[in-house]
């Protein structure tokens, strides 16, 4: 495998989120040399479909931190990472609590790719507060980490009050690898401030360069914490992933592509093939 790293998004959605071919998908990818699998979150979609939900509400999407354990029992080696989980709709101490049992029960596996969500009618069914899920999205990050690193966990905000208890077992990783998704100047923000990577997702390599150059902008007006080392960079390709669009990545500073697998009962076995074709003459 060359320096560029692979993984598989989507394994929880579609035909993989039946069990055996989640499975089966997760195992190919790990005995391919792929570093990861990813899973994908909507909690409920809009019935009728509107835009901008990417799918239809019949479409099957399984809960990503319970698809990623179903994988982690199946691997033993490959990475476990959302992409990205949809932070604000989630409570952030029972969230804390399931990551870091997924970390444990994996040996220490977890990527966590958060994100702020885009789809008001999924949080008016979840009761989630929309209008400010950017700043929950934050402050719900903080008192997690709170959580899983702190001796005597306490956090105090506007969305997220606790202290006087403890939660353990910790995750076996310190930190938590956090990778940010979104391609607005809050969410540049946030990866740059808060998380060891950043996720696009769908993008041509013009894309791409066009959000390291926004992750740039970013640097020069918040601080990057030097305990996060250099912002790795994963980008799932729009369209067919060949050697030349491989290379056109590596070349705008991708890190890892997370190849998206075609809906059809053989695509994850096409994906990974694909995938590992395209990047073997990086």
């Amino acid at each position: 495998m060359t320096g560029m790293q692979l993984g598989l998004v989507h394994v929880n959605i579609g035909p993989m989120s039946r069990p055996q071919v989640l499975a089966d998908a997760a195992r190919a990818a790990e005995a391919a040399g792929f570093d990861s699998v990813w899973a994908g979150e909507h909690i409920v979609l809009p019935d009728p479909q509107v835009p901008p939900s990417p799918m239809a509400p019949q479409d099957p999407v399984l809960d990503s931190l319970l698809a990623l354990t179903w994988a982690a029992a199946h691997t033993s080696t490959i990475r476990l990472a959302t992409g990205i989980l949809i932070v604000p709709q989630r409570n952030p101490v029972v969230l804390a609590k399931q990551v870091a049992t997924l970390d444990v029960l994996s040996g220490g596996r977890v990527m966590l790719g958060i994100g702020a969500g885009y789809l008001e009618p999924e949080f008016r069914a979840i009761g989630a507060n929309f209008a400010e899920r950017g700043a929950v999205t934050d402050e719900y990050l903080d008192a997690m980490r709170a959580l899983w690193q702190d001796e005597h966990p306490q956090y105090h905000g506007r969305f997220a009050d606790f202290a006087g208890i403890d939660a353990q077992p910790r995750p076996v990783q310190q930190p938590v690898p956090v990778i940010a998704g979104g391609h607005s100047p809050p969410a540049y923000r946030r990866a740059v401030a808060r998380a060891h990577g950043w996720y696009g997702y769908w993008l041509t390599p013009q894309q791409a360069a066009a959000s390291l150059a926004g992750l740039a902008a970013a640097a020069d007006t918040v601080g990057r914490p030097a305990g996060l080392g250099e912002l790795e960079i994963s980008v799932t390709p729009r369209g067919r992933l060949t050697p030349e669009l491989a290379a056109e990545f590596a070349e705008a500073g991708v890190h890892r592509l997370v190849a998206l697998a075609p809906g059809t009962p053989d695509g994850p076995a096409r994906a990974i093939e694909t995938a590992a074709a395209a990047v073997s003459a990086l």
